[in-house]
């Protein structure tokens, strides 16, 4: 009986020290970034982390590229007066691929939004800003389709203009990601393939008529 006293005694004072707030020094963490996660909410207070010996800018890690994006414009923007650049980008090719039907619509659509106001919805540099010059806008805007200039114009400069603006036109880097200035242009020189591609030949007179196309006698 004794004996079996003794047992609970010290029983008890067993699961009295073991249930206890005991402080325990944590061993040593292996990989302690793994382990106290540094992650923030996209939302959160991110102000007190330069504080904390942690750089946070809030910019993608240099040198990655954002999911259906494409590459970085290779050109940079010319220095005021300069325009080395902007010739040099004659040589950049558009990177995506030619669009289908469906693709066509949605960036119809983007052109209408963002560049029919001032090149107007048939390319024509009649958009309601100038409207036959009785718009807002004094000037006509660029004439894309009908006028050599532009239709000559490589992918990569037009798509400079677009980056960067260019004379009076702004730029739409903020308004159109990077993907969606060049399906623009991939429009554009859609709309100007169609009007190049219209034959001309027949008021050219042949050897049998005279300078008014009509046969001579």
């Amino acid at each position: 009986m004794k004996k079996l006293s003794i047992i609970l005694v010290l029983a008890a004072g067993v699961t009295i020290v073991g249930c206890s707030d005991v402080k325990r020094k944590p061993g040593s963490v292996y990989m302690p970034d793994m382990a106290y996660s540094r992650a923030y909410e996209t939302y959160a207070d991110h102000s007190n982390l330069a504080e904390q010996g942690i750089f946070y800018n809030s910019q993608p890690v240099s040198g990655t590229i954002a999911r259906d994006r494409v590459l970085p414009f290779s050109i940079k923007k010319d220095a005021a007066g300069d325009t080395v650049n902007y010739y040099a980008a004659r040589q950049v090719q558009n990177p995506l691929p030619p669009l289908n039907e469906k693709e066509m619509k949605e960036v119809e659509r983007l052109y209408l939004v963002n560049c029919g106001i001032c090149h107007g919805p048939k390319l024509d540099g009649n958009g309601p800003i100038y409207k036959g010059g009785e718009g807002p806008y004094p000037a006509k805007p660029a004439q894309l389709v009908g006028d050599a200039k532009y239709e000559s114009m490589p992918e990569g400069q037009m798509y400079y203009s677009v980056e960067y603006g260019k004379n009076l036109m702004g730029s739409y880097a903020s308004q159109l990601s990077s993907k969606q200035r060049w399906s623009i242009i991939h429009y554009i020189k859609a709309k100007q393939g169609k009007t190049s591609a219209a034959p001309a030949a027949a008021a050219t007179p042949t050897a049998a008529q005279d300078s008014t196309g009509t046969e001579k006698k």
